[in-house]
Order: C-alpha cells, then sequence, then structure tokens
C-alpha cells in the first residue's frame, strides 16, 4: 500500500494514536505523520503510508493555519485548558485592547515553548521532565505569525476565537499565553484546530471514525500531491530503470528547464512518480534524494 491519507484528526487522541490505527486499518508498518497534534487538538494531519512516509520530511516544514479559543484570566502549567491551574485574575479588557495587542503578534518574534512539549532537552522530551516535576530553561526560538485575527467577541466567560497562520515550531498554546500575558490577565488555549497545512484544508480531510479496513483505499491519495510545490522531471524508461536501482541520470540528457544546483526535482516516467532527485551541477548529474516507486 502507498500513498497519503488527509486525516481530520478527532479529539483525545494522540498523534501517534491515529497513526497506530491507520496502521492497523491498512496492515502497514511503514505509516508516519507530518506535524504532531496534541490529544486535545483537532483537524488536519497528513499522513503517508508505504514507502511513501519518505516524503514526511518535506511537509514538517510547511506553514500552519489553526483555529482557536482563548480564555482570558487564567494560566496553567501547560497553557491549555487539560494543565494545572498556575494562576487565575480578574479581566478587566475591552475589545479595542484585544485588537491592539492581536496586532502586535503579527511577524517574525521569538517564542518559548511550553514546557510540556516533545522538545528534547540532552535527548529527553520536555514534558518527561515536566512529569518528573524538573524545571528547566527553554530556549526561545524563532518564529512568524503571518495572521492574527479575532474571530468572536469576547464572551460572559471571557472567552474569544482566534484565527492564524504561522510557521513551523510555532505553539499555538503559547501564543495564547503570550497573548493573556499582553494583556496583564493571563490566558489559557481551550480549544485548538488545525484549518490547513502544506497546502491541505480541513474540508479535504477524512474523519477517523468513518474509516475501515474495507473503505480506507478509497481515502489513499497519490503521494506526490503533498508535493506539488516542487518541479518535475519526466526521464525515458531506460532512465526510470537507471534512476530506480541507484543509478545517476546525466543532466545533458534530462529534459528540464531552468537547472539549479541543489535543486529537488520530483521524478516521473509515463505519469508514475518515482520518487525525487536533486542536482549536482559539479558532477553534472540528478542523483537519487529518495525512491518511492522501484517498479518500472
Amino acid at each position: 500500500m502507498l500513498g497519503l491519507l488527509l486525516l481530520n484528526k478527532p479529539e483525545g487522541i494522540t498523534s501517534f494514536g491515529a497513526v497506530a490505527r491507520i496502521k492497523r486499518l491498512t496492515g502497514e508498518k511503514r505509516v508516519g505523520h507530518t506535524g504532531t497534534l496534541d490529544p486535545m487538538a483537532t483537524g488536519v494531519l497528513p499522513i503517508f503510508i508505504g514507502r511513501a512516509t519518505v516524503l514526511s520530511q518535506y511537509l514538517i516544514d510547511a506553514d500552519k493555519s489553526y483555529s482557536a479559543t482563548v480564555k482570558l484570566g487564567i494560566t496553567t502549567d501547560t497553557c491549555d485548558i487539560m494543565g494545572n491551574v498556575i494562576s487565575e485574575g480578574n479581566v478587566q479588557v475591552g475589545q479595542s485592547d484585544i485588537e491592539g495587542v492581536l496586532k502586535g503578534f503579527v511577524g517574525k518574534q521569538m517564542q518559548t515553548p511550553p514546557m510540556f512539549s516533545a522538545i528534547k532537552q540532552n535527548g529527553v522530551r520536555m514534558y518527561e521532565l515536566a512529569r518528573r516535576g524538573e524545571s528547566v530553561e527553554i530556549p526561545a526560538r524563532e518564529i512568524e505569525v503571518f495572521s492574527l485575527l479575532q474571530t468572536s467577541p469576547i464572551n460572559d466567560e471571557f472567552e474569544f476565537d482566534i484565527e492564524t497562520t504561522v510557521s513551523k515550531g510555532t505553539y499555538i498554546r503559547s501564543l495564547c499565553r503570550d497573548i493573556g500575558e499582553a494583556l496583564g490577565c493571563g490566558a489559557t488555549l481551550t480549544r485548538l484546530t488545525r484549518t490547513k497545512t502544506a497546502g491541505f484544508g480541513i474540508e479535504k480531510c477524512v474523519n477517523l471514525d468513518i474509516l475501515t479496513s474495507d473503505n480506507i483505499n478509497d481515502y489513499i491519495l497519490p503521494c506526490d500531491l503533498a508535493i506539488e510545490y516542487m518541479p518535475q522531471i519526466t526521464v525515458s524508461q531506460k532512465q526510470a530503470v537507471r534512476f530506480c536501482n541507484g543509478g545517476e541520470l546525466s543532466l545533458d540528457r534530462v529534459k528540464v528547464s531552468g537547472i539549479y544546483d541543489g535543486k529537488i526535482y520530483r521524478v516521473y516516467f509515463d505519469e508514475r512518480f518515482l520518487g525525487l532527485g536533486f542536482v549536482d551541477i559539479s558532477n553534472n548529474s540528478l542523483k537519487i534524494q529518495c525512491l518511492v516507486d522501484r517498479q518500472v
């Protein structure tokens, strides 16, 4: 089995749990996702199946869009409503205050990830250290918020909804925490849905609860849909055989315009996606980056 499954991850299970479910339904051991969602989060989770798992690395860096709910007046150790409450306070915030603060978060900035995260410190996951009661300094890292909009007015529970598009490595839990700090009353995340990643919107995703071993094939897509942003090279049958056997292809015999050193290309034979190759100008060759289909 080979392909791409666009899953709408349900609340209450980990991304690893979703992958395990797909393994059982397909009987395929090689299954991997392209960006972790917390158990409380729902939404777009692209999953590669079979040899297509080698393509996972090319979606991890993609920008992501989210819909979330921010609750003011409370902070937790996990930066979401699932954690232990650290503080509670009065909320004296108006609509204009929220609008002004949100505008200030658009752009490049340094963000400190939450302590309960999968980031490793000396080879140990941060959430494992947190569960053991160990506190370590978490280095901030640069992220970018491309857009951040309030999509509902603040309600009687001091909650409001936001929509945001962010760069890789951005924690929406941390964003909510920082919004609360900027407003002077604290805040935590109470709902999170990933609405888009790598060009795939939630409307294209299938719910996990409708998948069975009998129908899952109906929802598996060609894996090269995930990397359509890469340029394409079409090769002859002889070149395809050589490529699939691990051989380099001479650039003089490859028909493609705009060859750039180090550039990665999708390689096709007769509309069949074979894998990825990268250009090595110094050796005048197209070398294998990864193989997906070895049968020519």
